[in-house]
């Protein structure tokens, strides 16, 4: 079954329409954020922005000052991008309980191109003290993250796809911010996936293990806090690790990685992921293979790493 992460955002809105407190806010792309679901269900509770990402961020944080519980939702590199000051010092500082939904983040927005494909945004929101990020992996996960972000206390960063990904838990499983997830035991290597990735990780571990070759896959959803304890185990315990994101090798999950087993387990790591360069246009699944965002492209890393 395959879902687009930011069509169960949508829904699962929807299925919250009743919470007394939870708003939702749109700069004028509810068709592709998929709040139109919830405009459509309670909306009352609804409000289109406009084009006006900044003053999104803005009235969500006076709602949430007011005790509304707001989802401001847009794609991400106008979330991250456009917005950056207004969640900074609106949201982030005063430690408000906002939600940004941030939909069509990566490369696989596909034919919109460079300019509309945020592939630095979890660098942006790693940086701001106090934020969550969350890049849950297909749409149960999204479902359950969205519920941890609705009892969350503070800012979170949700980041949503475009792309309709296959499902890799069977059932909507518990989720606890900053904690990983242990998807797939072994000892010969370790990958470390986010979002969209973990199901090319699973793919790559899975042809391995065909071979003989058994690789632990830890589904990271949540970036920030970094759960650090899996981190430090899969370090310990396995040669190498290879991180993989939908986002720039520069200052995603990656480089939380390295930077927390730099200075408490040094060891090897290998980052897949865009390599310091912009999007382009084109079909979403080429352009996986293009940046290397694919399980071949994992298994040939794999492959260089054992040799």
């Amino acid at each position: 079954m395959k879902k687009a992460t930011r069509q169960a955002y949508g829904e699962t809105l929807v299925s919250y329409q009743n919470h007394p407190d939870l708003v939702v806010l749109d700069a004028d792309l509810s068709a592709a954020t998929k709040t139109e679901l919830f405009k459509k269900a309670a909306p009352e509770k609804f409000f289109n922005m406009g084009i006006a990402e900044a003053d999104m961020i803005g009235t969500a944080a006076g709602l949430a000052l007011g005790g509304k519980r707001p989802f401001a939702s847009s794609f991400a590199i106008f979330a991250a991008g456009r917005a950056y000051e207004q969640i900074r010092n609106s949201v982030a500082y005063p430690n408000l309980n906002v939600v940004i939904a941030a939909t069509h983040a990566g490369v696989t927005v596909g034919e919109d191109g460079g300019s509309h494909q945020a592939i630095e945004d979890i660098a942006l929101m790693r940086v701001i003290p106090g934020m969550t990020i969350l890049n849950p992996a297909d749409d149960v996960e999204t479902e359950a993250a969205v519920e941890a972000a609705l009892k969350h206390a503070g800012p979170v960063y949700l980041r949503l796809g475009r792309l309709a990904v296959e499902r890799v838990h069977e059932e909507k499983p518990i989720f606890t911010i900053g904690k990983g997830e242990i998807l797939k035991e072994g000892t010969a290597g370790t990958i470390i996936a986010t979002g969209l990735m973990v199901q090319e990780a699973l793919q790559a571990a899975q042809q391995l293990e065909e071979k003989g070759i058994k690789i632990r896959v830890l589904n990271f959803s949540t970036i920030k806090p970094l759960d650090e304890a899996l981190v430090l185990s899969a370090a310990k315990e396995t040669p190498w690790l290879i991180t993989a994101e939908e986002h720039s090798i520069i200052g995603g999950l990656g480089s939380a990685v390295s930077e927390y087993l730099a200075e408490n387990y040094p060891a090897k790591v290998v980052k897949i992921g865009v390599q310091d360069r912009f999007g382009q246009s084109g079909d979403p699944e080429r352009l996986k293979a293009e940046y290397g965002l694919t399980a071949e492209h994992i298994l040939k890393t794999v492959q260089q790493l054992m040799n």
